[in-house]
């Protein structure tokens, strides 16, 4: 477990830094990070397996994974409240207004960023290329062109919005959807439309040179792995941020009336548009999965590349954020999930 003891880069009150110091100490992984907003007030701590690091854990970007997917739903949110999009929008048409229409029914830009597409979760020729590269870059491959081509000939088993199927394939081809619709490379539109607005300056798409971004490691925990090269993924895993950066992002969902152009997205994202499971207990927004409290609803999103992982949720009833980061990758003996769910469900110190 933890060779270094959890080191605060930000105190608030001692009963909120015991737990955190209690949640990075059960994560067994070279670098964590917990990150936690409560009214606007912030406490991070940051620990870790390895010795600290010439660049400080918490000046560091982490890969966040399918955490990613809350950008590109909050931009398609915000393409939407604009009125550039209505969200119904037929895909197929946006990436090939020329081919003929199908009689089948179509795959809407909300299905896809809503997992009920009928897409898979990767393609179908995806796996073959990825295999060599699985526990480094198996993404690296795999371009925006084949995404598209693989998406314009996918035939899905079931009716578009009968079912829910997680899907990066999904989400990956609403990005270069929207990129066709709004006629921007996406690196561009997200940055543009979502990460400039909210001034995430420490959050990028790509690798940065060496210092800035925390290093992955396989589930060893010791044997390190590069940079997440995502090409044609970019819109379902690509994002990489510094902690700041990601309280920042959640607090903008806490209070979406002091963020101009983004107000009305931020206030979209928080309403829940599907129900699925026994009782319709899995409630899910444009972006988030959402799941009841005694007094409000928790959102919350968790993401995993080949190296590292993360979680990001927040609670209105509350005022309360909470990001957590590590850089090892998934087990099922992981425990940055659940301790970072659970800072999150327990109410704040008083």
């Amino acid at each position: 477990m933890t060779t270094t003891a959890p080191q605060p880069v930000r105190e608030d009150d001692p009963a909120l830094t015991s737990r955190l110091e209690n949640a990075v100490r059960a994560v067994d992984a070279p670098d964590v990070v917990f990150a936690y907003s409560h009214h606007g007030r912030c406490t991070l701590l940051t620990g870790g397996t390895a010795p600290p690091s010439p660049v400080p854990r918490q000046q560091l970007r982490y890969e966040i994974g399918s955490v990613s997917k809350t950008c590109t739903g909050l931009l398609l949110a915000h393409l939407i409240s604009s009125g550039t999009l209505s969200g119904n929008e037929p895909a197929a048409a946006c990436l090939d207004p020329g081919a003929p229409r199908s009689p089948r029914p179509a795959m809407t830009l909300t299905h896809l960023i809503t997992h009920t597409s009928g897409l898979p979760p990767l393609p179908a020729d995806f796996s073959p290329q990825a295999l060599p590269h699985w526990q480094t870059n198996p993404y690296a491959h795999y371009p925006p062109h084949r995404v598209i081509r693989a998406f314009l000939r996918h035939r899905p088993r079931h009716r578009p919005g009968t079912r829910w199927r997680y899907s990066d394939f999904a989400v990956a081809a609403l990005g270069h959807t929207l990129t066709a619709a709004t006629t921007t490379p996406w690196d561009n539109l997200l940055t543009r439309q979502v990460l400039t607005p909210l001034g995430l300056t420490g959050t990028a798409l790509h690798p940065g040179p060496a210092g800035t971004d925390a290093t992955g490691h396989r589930a060893d925990g010791t044997t390190r792995v590069p940079a997440l090269h995502i090409e044609g993924f970019a819109p379902a895993d690509a994002v990489r941020a510094t902690p700041d950066d990601l309280l920042t992002y959640l607090e903008a969902h806490l209070h979406p009336d002091r963020h101009g152009p983004l107000q009305g997205a931020l206030h979209h994202v928080r309403h829940p548009v599907l129900r699925r499971g026994r009782g319709h207990a899995h409630a899910h927004t444009l972006t988030w999965f959402q799941h009841p409290t005694d007094h409000g609803p928790l959102y919350f999103h968790a993401g995993a590349t080949t190296g590292q992982q993360a979680f990001l949720g927040f609670r209105p009833d509350t005022d309360t954020a909470v990001a957590a980061l590590s850089t090892r990758h998934h087990r099922r003996s992981a425990t940055l999930v659940a301790s970072a769910y659970d800072l999150l469900f327990q109410p704040p110190p008083p």
